[in-house]
């Protein structure tokens, strides 16, 4: 017997974060990270998971500048629709970086960005960074164009938890790709052929990105039927500029003499004997 094409694996009401008003969540494929959609803005769980927690740190995320690198999804329109310091990127070498697309888009590689240092107060990037060959540049990057006080706000597939990450391909001297594990592709809005998965991150991924850039970096992990964030390896990391905090100013305590310990046991052992 044919499979019913209007059966749902899950189908929830409840409040979207993205479109922001009541909706329907629904899938009719288990893999719900992708399949799982608002039916009201076509917003995947991480979409709305990465608006949960850009809504909660940033309620006024609509008056401020917004970079966000290769965009493409019914989050990234929200931002684009709703912001008007709102900046788009793609990596694009058919045009000089730094230019403009007549599609609108500015061309940029993520790892070595044409804008000014402190320009803007969010970056965005939504299963971006398991697709660069230099992490370490990316994120530097990133950190260098925040203002102080900025964030980057960011989707990424945490594959491997709590095993090491793990580089999949890398750059050769001579600009060919060298393949350390089988070749693995997300879709692509830039390229037919998709995006070539560069590492398989693990929840170290935090740490190092701290220690590449000087940035402090938060794991979000929700699990909300309510605003349907349910989903596999949807969780937001935040990493702020901003340093850590200056917690200095406490004065540890005089150390006791030894001639003070015995004047202090005599009179202990005076007050016993009376």
């Amino acid at each position: 017997m044919a499979a019913v094409q209007d059966e749902y694996v899950l189908k929830v009401d409840g409040f979207c974060p993205v479109c922001e008003q009541d909706s329907t969540f629904a899938a009719r494929d288990p893999w719900l990270r992708d399949h799982y959609l608002c039916l009201s803005c076509n917003s995947q769980p991480r979409e709305r998971a990465l608006f949960s927690v850009l809504t909660q740190l940033r309620p006024n995320w609509r008056e401020l500048s917004i970079h966000e690198s290769s965009p493409g999804t019914a989050a990234s329109r929200r931002l684009q629709d709703q912001a008007p310091g709102y900046l788009a990127s793609q990596y694009d070498p058919s045009i000089p970086w730094g230019s403009v697309h007549p599609r609108g888009w500015r061309s940029e590689d993520l790892e070595r960005q044409t804008f000014a240092d402190a320009k803007f107060d969010l970056v965005i990037t939504q299963d971006v960074m398991e697709h660069v060959f230099a992490p370490d540049l990316a994120i530097t990057e990133i950190g260098r164009t925040l203002k102080p006080g900025g964030l980057h706000i960011c989707t990424v597939p945490i594959v491997n938890k709590e095993g090491p990450s793990v580089r999949r391909a890398r750059r050769k001297a001579d600009g060919t790709v060298e393949h350390l594990l089988e070749p693995s592709f997300h879709g692509n809005p830039m390229d037919p052929n998709g995006s070539l998965v560069t590492v398989d991150w693990g929840y170290d991924i935090a740490a190092y990105w701290d220690a590449v850039s000087g940035l402090s970096t938060t794991i979000f992990t929700i699990d909300d039927p309510g605003r349907g964030i349910q989903a596999e390896y949807i969780e937001v990391l935040v990493s702020r500029k901003g340093g850590l905090p200056d917690l200095t100013g406490d004065v540890a305590p005089t150390p006791v003499r030894e001639s003070e310990f015995r004047k202090l046991a005599r009179r202990i052992k005076h007050r016993l004997m009376h």
